[in-house]
């Protein structure tokens, strides 16, 4: 994990809301509420994480953060400078330097341009290189991404998954970016790609020197390569911590339960999880108070009663729970499991040895 300036600050969100309207003639209108007034500041260096369950915001929280969407109310600051107050003609400069990777694959690579040209697009739009200087470049970058130049003319249906991924991280390198936001980017691939796809991103980040911001739902990609983790809930953030902060002493109690939620890779333990009771609350109707207060195992009278404000804890670290004081440790600690016997350490270098493998480009006929 990376080290940086606690003050340094490249991006920012104040005060981000972003309120979907729905209704017709004959319902009453709805007001979704997928950011509810979010304010996080991420540091230049280092990779930031946003998680949480499906429908809490996350991901539309990592649009308001480039302007793919426009915030209800707040404003984003991108090196100090509002970039909700930019005309179009300034906002396309600044897409060079800020990108994304999104979820899917197979959705975001156009099937009628060939790999070539989706990753010389951004060099083209800005400016970058023509002709053969351009070419070049394109072949470095799928180099750098660990496919193989010669394929250029090949059109995205004739990739893997994590290829075309890969592409998709070329394509977001292509403009020299300083940062890029990681839609929950190997969610869609298999586990066995996973891994390969995260140290892509270590290794790019490192070499070029990027800020990544990392939307995701599976706490063990984000304890493996995130410096700090801002867990949300109904739209809001409930905790934002160090990562390895946050792993060991989980401050709110939904940080705690779905920490408690991850499975430990021991077929002797087979201890029952105290996993949470009842569905999340809709977005267009929030609970009052806590918006956890339905679901929580330790909730009183005023976490019904009064919204909890995020509050700092010791560390620098903030969370939004009126009683997290007294519940802290309630969660699940730091996640280990005994050590492998003789015959399961033989499998996993067995393994290790096998995906290592894995990791390094192969050409394939065309």
């Amino acid at each position: 994990m990376s080290v940086m300036p606690p003050d340094d600050i490249i991006l920012e969100g104040v005060g981000l809301k972003k309120h979907f309207g729905s209704g017709g003639l004959l319902s009453s209108p709805t007001v979704v509420r997928a950011v509810d007034g979010v304010s996080l500041g991420i540091r230049r260096g280092e990779t930031f994480a946003v998680v949480g369950e499906s429908g809490c915001g996350k991901s539309t929280l990592g649009r308001l953060l480039l302007r793919l969407i426009e915030a209800t109310e707040g404003d984003v600051r991108y090196e100090g400078r509002s970039i909700l107050k930019l005309d179009k003609s300034e906002l396309r400069k600044l897409r060079r330097e800020l990108q994304i990777i999104f979820q899917d694959p197979y959705a975001s690579l156009n099937p009628r341009m060939n790999v070539g040209d989706i990753i010389a697009e951004p060099i083209w739009l800005h400016n970058l290189a023509a002709g053969r200087e351009k070419r070049e470049r394109v072949a470095d970058l799928m180099r750098t991404v660990g496919l193989l130049p010669t394929h250029t003319d090949r059109y995205p249906h004739e990739f893997s998954g994590g290829q075309r991924q890969r592409i998709g991280i070329a394509r977001a390198l292509a403009g020299d970016p300083k940062l890029i936001v990681g839609d929950e980017p190997v969610s869609a691939l298999d586990v066995s790609i996973q891994a390969q796809i995260i140290n892509l991103l270590e290794d790019l980040k490192g070499r070029f020197g990027l800020t990544l911001v990392i939307v995701a739902h599976d706490l063990a990609v984000i304890r493996h390569m995130s410096d700090r983790v801002a867990v949300m809930y109904l739209g809001e953030i409930v905790e934002l911590s160090d990562t390895d902060a946050l792993f060991d002493n989980p401050l709110h109690p939904y940080t705690q339960a779905l920490l408690a939620a991850i499975p430990v890779p021991s077929p002797t333990n087979c201890q029952p999880k105290a996993l949470l009771q009842g569905d999340v609350p809709s977005p267009a109707a929030p609970p009052s108070g806590c918006r956890f207060h339905t679901r929580c195992p330790h909730a009183r009278a005023v976490c019904k009663e009064q919204h909890p404000a995020l509050e700092t804890a010791p560390g620098g670290r903030q969370v939004a729970c009126h009683f997290w004081r007294e519940i802290q440790g309630a969660g699940a600690g730091s996640i280990s499991a005994p050590p492998p016997s003789a015959a399961l350490a033989k499998r996993l270098a067995l393994y290790r040895t096998w995906r290592e493998r894995q990791d390094k480009p192969v050409a394939t006929s065309p």
